[in-house]
């Protein structure tokens, strides 16, 4: 299940402005990058009624791993993760997360792979 509209990132504005204003969480696996929103660059996108909740964008590069289909379904891992988790108390806040995974052979342990996501969640004060 692929996270609703109201919850992904778009535009390379948007982005610019996580990889310059944000303040970037460090873990074995992945790495996250946490900004407050800015709900201007959005407008274009006309995602003006939603975006001052929280929105997340997975980035898996090519080094990660070579098939779309191993990128892919590490993508549905972390965003059911979200969905399941991520409660409508706790989508009020206005950041905007970019998660990056690192290259490593993380793909074949989920549950090493979902821990330290958790972990991070914790860490950046999204979820309590």
């Amino acid at each position: 299940m692929a996270l609703p509209k109201s919850m992904r990132l778009k535009g390379h504005r948007t982005f610019n402005y996580i990889h310059k204003n944000s303040t970037k969480l460090h873990g074995n696996l992945m790495t996250f990058k946490l900004a407050i929103s800015n709900p201007e660059i959005l407008l274009s996108h006309k995602l003006t009624n939603s975006s001052n909740n929280l929105r997340v964008a997975i980035a898996i590069s090519k080094k990660f791993s070579k098939k779309a289909v191993v990128r892919n379904k590490v993508r549905r891992i972390l965003q059911e993760w979200l969905l399941t988790n991520i409660q409508k108390i706790n989508t009020h806040k206005p950041y905007w997360l970019l998660v990056n995974l690192k290259v490593g052979n993380s793909c074949d342990d989920k549950n090493r792979l979902l821990e330290e996501f958790q972990n991070l969640m914790f860490k950046s004060n999204l979820i309590k």
